[in-house]
């Protein structure tokens, strides 16, 4: 099923992301993370690509991916990322995608990766959703930035080329994370000023552990509210604790952010079946 669907059936949608396990380890452990996450029957699961993607081969995405649908019955979305693949490389991936069945991508340029050698063939992730647009009958999915793109010159034109993503093909939005509710409303208001007409999800990521949340803002920026960094402080040297308090606070995102009519909920699991039960029992009834 295509998401474009999923997103004019539901009110409010609520997915998953998880990633492939690193080489060191068992392709199992994240097939025992599905059996545990199938059952909060979420909307669908987004799957990551390893830094590098095609060119380093790490792409576990498309098998975890034909497992999520073929097995679980539940939509799977792959990512895909070009920053280090050229079109043979990707135009072999849509190919492998389509044959299992997979019908749905989120098309993104990837992190840079000072090791390994960038592939030109794909500047920017509108490049690649044009082409994967051209060479396949895939729902596609892009990203968004509500505190606006570490590299962009500025939030206009960061607004600009998000809807030119739109217009290379993007059905569908999915933002990164963010701690403060108040910039992706101020984001969505210059989504609607641009003219931006579709699905925008919201990102939240449940932090369970400072160095998680030291690391994950400086890859992407986003901004820490006080009452935020106060959570952090308070209980950096106590793990449940702050595993707790980092739940919660992602549970009060949602709950607002479901309360203003977000078109949906995309939940950063990192792979914890644990965090991503306890956030869906809590929000589950305002989803239905």
């Amino acid at each position: 099923m295509k998401l474009a669907s999923v997103f004019q059936e539901k009110e409010t949608v609520f997915s998953f992301e998880i990633f492939p396990p690193k080489k060191t380890s068992s392709i199992d452990t994240i097939y025992n993370t599905l059996e545990e996450l199938k059952n909060l029957k979420p909307d669908f699961i987004s799957v990551t690509y390893g830094a590098g993607g095609l060119e380093a081969g790490n792409s576990k995405t498309c098998e975890i991916a034909s497992v999520i649908k073929h097995k679980y019955n539940i939509e799977p979305v792959a990512h895909l990322t070009c920053v280090n693949s050229g079109k043979e490389q990707v135009l072999a991936e849509l190919n492998n995608l389509k044959n299992n069945g997979i019908e749905n991508i989120l098309a993104l340029r990837g992190d840079i990766v000072p090791d390994i050698p960038r592939c030109e063939e794909f500047k920017y992730a509108s490049d690649l959703i044009k082409f994967v647009k051209e060479n396949g009958d895939f729902d596609i999915a892009a990203a968004c930035y509500p505190e606006g793109h570490m590299e962009a010159d500025s939030m206009a034109a960061d607004i600009k080329n998000l809807k030119y993503k739109v217009e290379c093909g993007a059905s569908h939005l999915i933002s990164q994370l963010f701690f403060d509710n108040n910039a992706f409303y101020n984001f969505m208001e210059k989504v609607e000023i641009a003219d931006i007409k579709v699905p925008v999800e919201a990102g939240i990521m449940p932090v369970t552990n400072k160095s998680q949340i030291e690391r994950m803002v400086s890859m992407c920026g986003a901004s820490l509210p006080a009452k935020f960094s106060k959570i952090m402080n308070k209980y950096a040297d106590k793990p449940e604790a702050l595993r707790d308090a980092g739940i919660a606070y992602a549970i009060d995102q949602i709950v607002d952010l479901i309360s203003q009519g977000v078109d949906g909920i995309h939940l950063y699991t990192m792979n914890s079946p644990y965090v991503a039960k306890r956030i869906s029992e809590a929000v589950g009834s305002l989803l239905n």
